[in-house]
C-alpha cells in the first residue's frame, strides 16, 4: 500500500472514529469494549487492501458491527460471569465512573440514555446489531445483512422484532425503565439508610411482600401487608442488595459476598411499589437471567 493510500485510509478512519465509537457503544453498552472494538477496526484497516475497499465508511461500519456481534455473542456465552462484568464495566458503571472523561463520551451517554441501554441489554445479539444499525444509524439492510450473516429479509425481521420489544419495553405497563431505575435506587437508599419516611413514600399503602418457601430460612415471613409493616421490615436492611437486570426488568438482587442469595421482583404502579415478590429457591433463581447494575 502506498504512503498516499495509507494516509487516505487513516484520514477516513479518524473522520469516522466518533461515529464508529457511538455505534459500538450503543451495541455494547461499555466504554472500554467500544474503544477496543474501534481499535481493532483500525488494525484490520491497516491490513486491508485499499484498492478492494470501495466505500470506506461502509466498510468500517460493517467491520465494527461484526466485531460487536462477536463480542455480544461471547458475552452471552459467558453469562455466568455477568455479575463481575456489569459491576466493573457495564453501561451504568461506565457512565457513573467519575474518571471516565471525554466530553464526547458524556454526550454519547446522554444521547443513548440509561433506559435505552437497559432495554438494549435484553435483545439477542443479532437483534441488537440490526436494530442499532438500522434505526439509530440508518444503515440499509443490504449492508446490515452481511454484517450479521443473515439475508436482507431476516435482517429486516430482526430489526422489526427488536423495535417492537424496545417500543413495548414498559415494565409492569406503568413505568418506563428510567423511572423504574429511579424508584429502585430510592428504595435501596432508603432501606440501607434506615429512612422510614422515605420508604413509606415509595410504598403503595396496600403493598404486599411475599416470599417463597426458601425465604423463610432467611428470616422473611411468607407475607407482609401494608406500607407500615413492609417499611419496618426493610428499614435498615438492603446492605447487600443491588439493582439488577432480571429477565429484562430492573429489580433487586441480594448478593452478600458476591453470591446471589435472593431476588426481589417489584411490581410498580402509579409511581409506587405495589408488590415485592422475594425469590430465594435455588431452582427458581437458576432460571432467572440476572445481571447486576451499578449502584
Amino acid at each position: 500500500m502506498t504512503v498516499a493510500a495509507k494516509d487516505f485510509l487513516a484520514g477516513q478512519f479518524e473522520a469516522s472514529r466518533p461515529r464508529l465509537t457511538s455505534v459500538a457503544y450503543r451495541m455494547l453498552g461499555s466504554r472500554s469494549e467500544a474503544e477496543d472494538a474501534v481499535q481493532e477496526v483500525w488494525l484490520r484497516l491497516q491490513r486491508a487492501d485499499a484498492d478492494a475497499i470501495g466505500n470506506v465508511g461502509g466498510w468500517l461500519t460493517t467491520v465494527v458491527a461484526r466485531l460487536c456481534l462477536d463480542m455480544l455473542r461471547a458475552r452471552k456465552a459467558r453469562r455466568e460471569d455477568s455479575f463481575e462484568a456489569m459491576q466493573e464495566d457495564g453501561p451504568l458503571a461506565s457512565m457513573a465512573d467519575a474518571g471516565a472523561g471525554p466530553e464526547d463520551e458524556i454526550a454519547m451517554a446522554d444521547s443513548v440514555g440509561l433506559a435505552m441501554l437497559t432495554v438494549l441489554e435484553t435483545l439477542a445479539p443479532a437483534e441488537r446489531v440490526a436494530f442499532v444499525l438500522h434505526d439509530m444509524f440508518a444503515v440499509p439492510f443490504e449492508e446490515i445483512a452481511p454484517a450479521i450473516g443473515r439475508s436482507q429479509d431476516a435482517a429486516r425481521q430482526l430489526a422489526s422484532r427488536a423495535r417492537r420489544r424496545v417500543q413495548g419495553a414498559r415494565p409492569d405497563g406503568h413505568v418506563d425503565a428510567g423511572r423504574r431505575r429511579e424508584i429502585v435506587d430510592a428504595f435501596l437508599a432508603a432501606s440501607r439508610g434506615g429512612d422510614l419516611t422515605a420508604l413509606l413514600a415509595l410504598l403503595d399503602p396496600d403493598v404486599v411482600l411475599r416470599g417463597d418457601a426458601a425465604t423463610l430460612r432467611l428470616g422473611t415471613p411468607p407475607e407482609i401487608r401494608g406500607a407500615g409493616p413492609v417499611a419496618e421490615f426493610f428499614n435498615g436492611r438492603a446492605q447487600a442488595a443491588r439493582p439488577a437486570l432480571v429477565d429484562g426488568n430492573i429489580d433487586v438482587a441480594v448478593v452478600p459476598g458476591g453470591r446471589l442469595l435472593l431476588v426481589l421482583r417489584l411490581e410498580i404502579a402509579g409511581g409506587r411499589i405495589a408488590a415485592i415478590n422475594a425469590v430465594a429457591a435455588r431452582d427458581d433463581l437458576g432460571r432467572l437471567d440476572v445481571a447486576l447494575l451499578d449502584g
